[in-house]
Formats: structure tokens, sequence, C-alpha cells
């Protein structure tokens, strides 16, 4: 298609722009003829999609939903708030556990998600060890539930037992909760399946200095503003997933002061628990899910939308949920990712992909905003310009440009924010998320990290779900 834009007088003052869509020969056969052309990655729906398109676009209420949806998502203003146990702030029973993405039973659980909830089974003292553990797993003995249903997300296998210490985020514009668990730090840790002596050691410890230096410290600054933390962060080389070393820093400049006052607090607890926090550069991870999760969550059951609120993965499903149909899931097999591995692991020895990370992607950070930190492309594989690429992808299938989130090197455009299934399946283009890698067997832990894309059948499906509502 051409695009002539005639000024006044009718008369054209340059020479016609080409939009080249899907043929590649003709893009090539003019550009050689020095034609300006516009590349566009589009291709026709798959079949069968057409009727349920033509019904959800065809809604009167769509166009006004996704205005609504994109706005709450986007005005959100998640604070941290404290810092308390799960069996205090989620109401968790002993012997019930959460875990990330969608409803998981132990019979089909991954190999990371069984080390995980074997290291917490011995962390509660239901089992004393692992062998035992997994017995009681294996008999029913613990209750399983998605970190989802509990207005939670947890990296990874994401598995929360009640003394586990949460991090509580309060959204100031919509009033909505969110919570996440405390970040282990790297290697061999319980979110990748691990559950050694020292996992279970340092989440003891967690348990015991952490969480309660955190809680006074949070308590004594007051609210934390976790959306202009990711703002800035954003500018200094962070995309808020598997790179957060800027907003780690800037959290801490936030804390430290307040930790460093807070007289419940021994002075050898406070050191602890700051050189912990400032010896791991994915701290803020935890935190910015949260937040996530709360601005995600202010877009939820909005009739006629079809934006994502929740994209998760269990290590063997990725589900997604939308604002138009409610707590429904649309799920599909995880992918394993495409990355780089650490010392002598391969593709071989990874796990499909796991964690209820890809909420920051949902709210329009994480690989949404890799442009911002190319630096990512040392850890996750690949060049500077497909982090680049990788972003101005995913404008094509949200509803709107962040007005708070912004990247330097694409002259400060806000990033892309609220997936719309319609687009998704219009384009055929999945979101893309960069995301840790868990090993295979249980109790591995990371074996390397990368780029992985969702099922399509998962925005089929709920393309087809959004269409017999409409």
């Amino acid at each position: 298609m051409t695009d002539a834009r005639p000024p006044l007088g009718g008369l054209l003052t340059r020479e016609p722009r080409v939009v080249a869509a899907g043929v590649e020969v003709l893009a090539d056969a003019l550009a050689d003829q020095a034609v300006p052309v516009r590349r566009v990655d589009w291709r026709p729906p798959p079949a069968g999609t057409e009727a349920a398109l033509a019904a959800v676009l065809g809604d009167p209420r769509h166009a006004a939903a996704n205005a609504e949806a994109v706005r709450r998502m986007t005005t959100a203003r998640p604070h941290l708030v404290d810092v308390r146990p799960a069996r205090e702030v989620l109401g968790l029973e002993k012997g019930t556990f959460l875990h990330a993405g969608p409803p998981l039973e132990w019979d089909r659980a991954s190999g990371p998600m069984r080390g995980a909830l074997i290291g917490a089974m011995m962390l509660e003292g239901l089992a004393e060890t692992p062998r035992g553990a997994e017995r009681e797993l294996e008999r029913g003995a613990a209750v399983l539930e998605p970190c989802h249903h509990h207005g939670a997300v947890g990296p990874m296998a994401g598995v929360v037992s009640p003394s586990m210490w949460m991090l509580v985020v309060e959204d100031a514009e919509h009033g909505g909760t969110a919570c996440c668990s405390l970040n282990e730090g790297l290697g061999k840790v319980l979110r990748y399946g691990a559950y050694g002596p020292e996992v279970i050691e340092r989440l003891a410890w967690m348990g015991e200095v952490l969480g309660p230096a955190l809680r006074a410290a949070v308590r004594r600054h007051g609210p934390v503003d976790l959306m202009a933390i990711v703002a800035q962060a954003l500018q200094m080389g962070d995309e808020l997933h598997n790179r957060n070393r800027a907003a780690t820093s800037l959290l801490l400049r936030e804390l430290a002061p307040d930790l460093a006052a807070a007289e419940e607090v021994p002075r050898d607890r406070a050191a602890e628990a700051l050189r912990f926090a400032a010896g791991n550069d994915h701290f803020f991870l935890n935190a910015g899910m949260a937040a996530a999760k709360a601005c995600a969550d202010a877009a939820r059951n909005v009739p006629g939308s079809s934006m994502v609120v929740a994209m998760s993965r269990n290590g063997t499903d990725f589900g997604i949920q939308v604002a138009g149909t409610g707590d429904r899931w649309f799920t599909g097999p995880a992918g394993v990712p495409d990355g780089l591995y650490l010392g002598g692991y391969g593709p071989a020895d990874a796990n499909p992909d796991i964690g209820d990370s890809a909420i920051t992607e949902t709210a329009g950070i994480g690989g949404f905003a890799l442009a911002a930190a190319p630096a990512i492309v040392r850890f996750v594989g690949g060049e500077v310009p497909d982090a680049v690429a990788a972003t101005q992808r995913m404008y094509e299938i949200t509803l709107a440009e962040h007005p708070v989130l912004q990247i330097p090197l694409l002259s400060f455009r806000g990033t892309p924010a609220g997936i719309d299934v319609t687009r998704v399946v219009r384009t055929g283009i999945l979101p893309v998320i960069d995301t840790g890698i868990a090993g295979r067997e249980a109790g591995t832990g990371q074996v390397g990290a990368g780029i992985v894309e969702p099922p399509s059948n998962a925005f089929g499906a709920a393309l087809h779900a959004l269409a017999e509502i409409a």
C-alpha cells in the first residue's frame, strides 16, 4: 500500500512512502530502487479466529473497555507499605503452599516446582528429609494454590509457605494490595528448585533477621513509591525483570537510613540485612513484581476488555488472564527459553519456563522494556539491536505507551503497555519475556537465562471466550 500525502493545492511534495506487509521480496525490490519502505511484521489471523475477532472487535463495549483497563493500569501508584509473614498478610495455614502460575497438582509438577515444595515442607517442619517431604506431597498432605489467587506473585517456582515474609504493596490510586516474597539471591535457591541445607538455612535466616529488619525500616520510612523507583531505574539501564541493579540501589538508598535508625533492630542484624540486600542485584525484583501485580490488578474485571492482566507459568503450563473474563485461566504448554547457560549446562538441562515474574511484562516493563537495558543482552543472549527491536515489536500488540515509564534510547517513548488479545491473534506477534532458566531436575537451581514467548493457543482460547460474551 502507498501513503502519499498531498499538501494544500493537491501537489505532492515528496515521493510516496510504501508500507510493506508480509511480502519481503516486494519490499526488497522497492528498497533497491531507493523507495522509502516501512516493513511491518504482519500476517493473516490464524484460520478459525475470524468470527471470534469480528465478534470481539464488533462489541460496542470493546474500545471504551480497553481504554478504561489500560487507564487503570497506567495510573496505578504502587507503594511498599509493610513487610509481614505470609501467615499474617495472606492468612496461610500450616500445610498450605502457594505456587507460581495457573493451578497445578503434584503429579503434574515439574522438577523445580517439586524441589521448591520439598524445601518448603522442610522449612515448615512438615518433613525432616527430602524423601520424607516427597512422600507427604505424593499422598496429598499439602494444599497447593496459585499465588495469583491470593493477590500475590512469586518468582520462578514462586512457592510461598506460612513462615515466609512478604513485601506488602498498596496501590494509592485504586486501593488494591499485592504481595511478593523476599528475594533469596542467585544460584542454589528455593525458587529455582534447590532445597539443600544451605537453602533452608538461608530461608530461616530471612525469617528471623531479614524480614523483621525490613519491616522496621519500611514502617519507620513510610510508604515507598515503587513506581518512582521503576521509572528512574529505566533511565539507569534496568528493564526490571532480569536486570534490577539500579532499582536495588535506589530502594536501599531509601531504606538504609531508616534501618540504621531503627532502635528495635540490633546493629549487627541491621548490618547483616544491608550486606545481604546490597550483595544481591535482584533484591528489588520481588518488590517490582508486587508493584506490577498491583498495577495489573487495577485493570481486572472490566467487561468487554481484551487486555491481559496476568501472564504466568508453573513450569508445566503457561497461563494468561484477561480483564474481561474474570479469574479464568487460558493455558498452553510452557516453552523452554532460548538463552545463555551457566557452566556446563545446556538446553537439555533446562526446565520449561516457570514463574509469576512475567507480571512485569504484563505491566509494561521486563522484556517490553529491553531497549532500556542494552546490557541485558550479555545475560540473555543476542545483540543490542535485538533488544531495541524486541521493544519496538511490542508496540504492535499493546494498547498504550506508559505515561510514566520511559525509554531513553527511544527518545523517551513510553514503554509498550496493555497487551491486547485481539492484536496478538491478528498479528501473530507474541509477548517477549526475558527470564531465568531453572534446571529440569529438582534440586539443581538456576542453569541460565534467556528469552521466551507464550504459547499462541492461550491467546486464541481467550479470544474465543471473549467472543462468547461479546
